[in-house]
């Protein structure tokens, strides 16, 4: 097994006199993410590439499993890296190569050379050419195939010359940290968890605030959401996770207020108390799950009424997705069991049994005003007794 990747990116190749600190924070990432794997892992950036080379006893198939979870890997491929001897001696390694992989079936296969060293003896078509005729020779059972092919192997022409075939799927996106920072309020349902992988693939750092209603939500409700958290920093990285205990204010809230407004005035204080951890955190927004119309309080008038509790801006990226679209990705990103455990949080508790659903600003003032004097020492001493945690993969 191959014990040096190729690391491939596409975004960050077009960031002009930036891509350097793209590349940069892609490199510190994929060691942050490589450090809890068995084996000691070099990460060398060198003209345009990004290699990792596996030293010692290394588990390999752990390396690409992290490498498979790191946001700007665009694909990773297992290489061989041989150095310049000669163009007799690569057409020598290229047939042991293939020969301990595909070479015994029958198969099309196409060779693809690039030569980024141009004073290299051939060119691209011309060593494309020679070793798609040593390989017909060496195994009369593959056939070449120029248009589509069933095996591609690749050989790039560099200061070692490097061989694969085989080209694994990253996800995507920007390296975390090269975005700024962003506070995602995080239940335990579906679609937060999904929001905040997607503000992450984007280069954003995720910290989250939680709001844990005890007695009325449970323990696990709480452990469930921190091991949300847990599978979003497979991703994204450390999340630095703040546990709002919110009774009293939901319980005052629910006292005072129409009860067809409770989810928004709810809500509001909500983004009032995510808003201060996320200056906290110098985060530059704050990020949910909502998607348009998916219920009550997810209305436009209703999200209007929301937001205006907030002074930082507020990122939804889920605002056009269909509830299927949403959980498709969380069970791509392997958080969907984790969120249908039935588990109550907050939101779904203090429910209300007919919500507003156009809910006007100045009828949400006018009832809130109802809470003045009675709930701005409740917002403090929740925010006072946060339990906050760092949550690391």
């Amino acid at each position: 097994m191959n014990r040096t990747f190729l690391i491939k990116y596409a975004e960050i190749a077009i960031k002009g006199k930036n891509r350097r600190i793209f590349e940069d924070a892609l490199v510190r990432n994929i060691r942050s993410v490589l450090q809890s794997v068995e084996g000691n892992y070099i990460v060398r950036k060198e003209n345009g590439r990004i290699y990792v080379k596996a030293e010692g006893e290394a588990d390999l198939s752990g390396a690409e499993k992290a490498l498979s979870r790191v946001f700007g890997i665009k694909a990773y491929c297992p290489v061989t890296l041989l150095p310049d001897e000669g163009f007799e001696r690569l057409s020598e390694e290229v047939v042991r190569l293939v020969g301990e992989t595909w070479g015994k079936e029958n198969v099309t296969f196409k060779v693809d050379a690039r030569r980024a060293r141009k004073n290299y003896p051939l060119d691209s078509m011309e060593i494309n050419a020679a070793l798609g005729e040593t390989l017909s020779t060496a195994y009369p059972n593959l056939r070449v195939d120029v248009h589509t092919p069933e095996k591609l192997l690749r050989v790039e022409i560099r200061e070692e010359i490097a061989v694969y075939s085989e080209e694994l799927p990253g996800p995507g996106g920007l390296p975390v940290g090269t975005s700024g920072n962003a506070c995602l309020l995080l239940s335990g349902g579906i679609d937060s968890p999904v929001a905040g992988y997607l503000i992450s693939k984007r280069g954003v750092k995720l910290s989250a605030v939680y709001f844990h209603a005890p007695p009325y939500t449970s323990e696990r409700a709480k452990q469930k959401v921190v091991d949300l958290a847990k599978l979003i920093s497979l991703y994204a990285g450390e999340i630095r996770l703040h546990i709002v205990n919110f009774t009293d204010v939901q319980l005052k809230i629910y006292d005072e207020c129409p009860h067809d407004e409770l989810t928004i005035i709810m809500r509001r204080y909500m983004m009032e108390i995510a808003e201060h951890f996320a200056v906290e955190d110098g985060c530059q927004a704050l990020i949910t799950g909502e998607s348009i119309g998916q219920v009550a309080s997810q209305t436009m008038q209703s999200l209007f009424c929301t937001d205006e509790a907030a002074t930082l801006p507020v990122f939804r990226p889920l605002i056009g997705f269909d509830k299927q679209d949403i959980i498709d990705i969380s069970e791509r990103i392997g958080t969907y069991e984790t969120s249908i455990l039935p588990f109550e949080d907050c939101c779904t508790i203090f429910v209300a049994k007919h919500p507003v659903t156009k809910p006007r600003l100045d009828r949400i003032k006018k009832s809130e005003e109802l809470l003045t004097g009675k709930i701005e020492e409740l917002v403090e001493t929740a925010i006072a007794g946060t339990e906050t945690m760092t949550v690391t993969p």
